[in-house]
């Protein structure tokens, strides 16, 4: 496509997430693109660590009040006023949406301000996992926020299947299937497996921010299940506790499997690659995904993976080629599927490993996710992002 009017430097792109951390962890490479292609890139968040690495690679970091937690409709209306003017005073091009809170008010915001949005689903989190109050009227605020962007962008089939079924999307011709964000295949670059025979330790590893829907009550009860019977095995979690999130693990409980002896806990990490290499096995024994970044991770490096069969986690996993596929909220069907994995001879662990490394290179190159993102930029700005 050629330029039309504008120079490409005069490009404006919005980020908007409900944590800045998640904008540089998991857009690193679209952002990287993107500014290296002359776009001005506004990162809108709660500001947190990584509003200082964003502003290094050369984003605009807008500080947005956000409470992640709750429904309190002051606080909501603070956040949509927020936005609201936000957008009047940057006049981007086009708004990307991450999460829940700033799929639906800042879907609602763009369209007040005449701004063209895209509402990226990552996951669809509580107002679907749980069936309460809070969750039916999440749902409601989806469908009378979801007639508004150009596009909605679902990172897997299931997410998309079910609103078209529950009747969310207003124009279901609007929905799109991005498969995951992607991943970067040489940042993850394929190391071979640790030694796993005893007296070696064989390590599992949880990472993600550590969430009761993730999975990790289920994680810590397989542990005491195990660590009788194999007591070379290791269990280990990485990554934040306390977090601004109704499911939310407190260190405390981390401090308590600890103190038992269950759970080897390695804190926050900027970089899991160390962890991931470390590991035999990466575990996410979670209630509903997008597509876990995690388990894209873990695959491209080369580690066999233990998920639950549900939406999101079986986009990455197929059972019994690159991992084993469990039961969710059932830390007997957990415990099993680890002990598959470390009953699995050397050589067929070593296949698995391959196997999801194929995977990933096929099905979610994060060149191919930014390519989606750089064509649809074009198509709303008419402005060229040729390099």
């Amino acid at each position: 496509m050629t330029s039309t009017s504008k120079p490409a430097s005069r490009l404006r792109i919005s980020l908007v997430c409900n944590t800045a951390w998640a904008i540089h962890t998991y857009r690193h490479g679209l952002i990287r693109t993107l500014l290296a292609r002359g776009v001005e890139v506004t990162v809108l968040a709660p500001p947190d660590r990584a509003f200082e690495p964003l502003r290094a690679m050369g984003c605009h970091c807008i500080a947005l009040p956000l409470a992640a937690q709750g429904t309190n409709p002051l606080a909501d209306l603070r956040t949509l006023g927020a936005l609201y003017r936000r957008y009047r005073a940057l006049r981007p091009q086009l708004v990307f949406h991450y999460t829940i809170k700033p799929n639906i008010y800042g879907s609602i915001a763009a369209w007040l301000a005449r701004v063209p949005s895209v509402a990226v689903t990552t996951g669809l989190g509580y107002a679907f996992i749980q069936s309460g109050r809070t969750a039916r009227f999440a749902r409601r605020l989806y469908r009378f926020a979801f007639r508004f962007p150009r596009e909605i962008w679902f990172l897997n089939q299931d997410d998309q299947a079910t609103f078209l079924a529950q009747k969310l999307l207003v124009h279901p011709e609007r929905a799109q299937l991005l498969h995951g964000e992607g991943v970067d295949l040489e940042h993850f670059a394929f190391c071979p497996l640790p030694p796993s025979a005893p007296p070696a330790p064989f390590v599992f590893v949880l990472i993600g921010r550590l969430l009761w829907d993730k999975g990790v009550a289920e994680y810590v009860a397989a542990a005491r299940q195990l660590r009788a019977r194999y007591p070379h095995a290791r269990f280990q979690l990485l990554g934040p506790t306390d977090v601004a999130n109704p499911s939310a693990i407190s260190r405390a409980n981390v401090a308590t499997w600890e103190h038992e002896g269950v759970i080897d806990y390695l804190g926050e990490a900027d970089d899991v690659r160390p962890a991931i290499t470390a590991a035999s096995c990466v575990v996410l024994p979670s209630y509903r995904e997008g597509v876990p970044r995690t388990l894209l991770e873990a695959a491209a490096i080369g580690r066999p993976i233990v998920a639950t069969d549900v939406p999101g986690c079986r986009d990455v996993v197929e059972d019994g080629v690159n991992g084993f596929l469990c039961a969710a909220r059932d830390a007997n069907s957990l415990a099993a599927a680890l002990t598959r994995i470390l009953e699995l001879d050397d050589a067929a662990r070593q296949q698995m490993a391959e196997r999801g490394r194929q995977k990933v290179s096929a099905e979610f190159d994060e060149r191919d996710v930014i390519a989606r993102y750089l064509a649809l930029i074009e198509r709303v700005s008419a402005i060229s992002l040729q390099p």
